[in-house]
């Protein structure tokens, strides 16, 4: 919600949301162009084979980000419970309440300026909020419980990676259905990356407050002293 606050400085993010921020871009970052990879191979090399490991270490590059991502993913569900109430924007949605969606509406006017003058926030905008819950958090675990299932397969029956995903393949109906959910799901999110870089680039220079600096300090600043 909109919060009525003058110029100053108020502290939003806190360390362990700001490293996870961070972690979190370049794991995706990583999953993005070698999941790109890995459903488009590289022409093969010359020589021997057993002279070249290309593919496999683009692969382990994957499944190490992979890694690196449900780790942070799971360690930010634990900071939304003991962190400060910004941090648990990533996990909460008011969409119970009708001033949530007359601010999303101004937001929306006002990314397709359309409005004069922004609103001020400490923590995310209704829109930001929105994106944030169904792209990193909803559109994440999605992305966890196919890629953990494409990597069941690897691993084999009995493996704890197939009992706790394995469940997935025969549910959605089989492999290649789920490597296609997989697949697009990447697209989804870097789609919403590029949109996100190009929107904080913007709110930076427009509106009336930081927000990349804010993801680096954990400070929000307000340039003018109007509500």
């Amino acid at each position: 919600m909109q919060t009525e606050i003058n110029s100053g400085a108020v502290y939003v993010y806190e360390a362990p949301v700001r490293i996870w921020h961070w972690v979190n871009a370049l794991s995706i970052t990583l999953l993005a162009v070698t999941g790109y990879l890995v459903a488009n191979p590289l022409p093969s090399m010359s020589g021997e084979a057993s002279d070249h490991f290309l593919m496999g270490y683009i692969r382990f590059v994957h499944f190490a980000s992979a890694y690196i991502f449900a780790v942070g993913f799971l360690g930010r569900i634990y900071w939304s419970l003991v962190g400060n109430r910004h941090a648990r924007q990533l996990f909460t949605l008011p969409i119970h309440r009708l001033q949530f969606w007359k601010e999303l509406l101004h937001e929306v006017r006002w990314y397709a300026f359309l409005e004069k003058e922004p609103k001020k926030y400490v923590g995310h905008n209704p829109l930001a909020h929105l994106f944030m819950v169904a792209i990193i958090t909803v559109g994440g675990l999605l992305m966890l419980l196919t890629g953990f299932a494409l990597y069941a397969e690897q691993t084999g029956k009995g493996s704890w990676q197939d009992s706790l995903f394995g469940w997935l393949i025969p549910l959605v109906g089989q492999s290649q259905d789920v490597r296609l959910w997989h697949h697009w799901g990447m697209w989804v999110i870097v789609v919403f990356v590029m949109l996100h870089v190009y929107v904080a680039i913007r709110e930076d220079i427009v509106s009336r407050q930081s927000l990349i600096s804010t993801m680096i300090s954990g400070w929000r600043t307000f340039k003018d002293d109007r509500p």
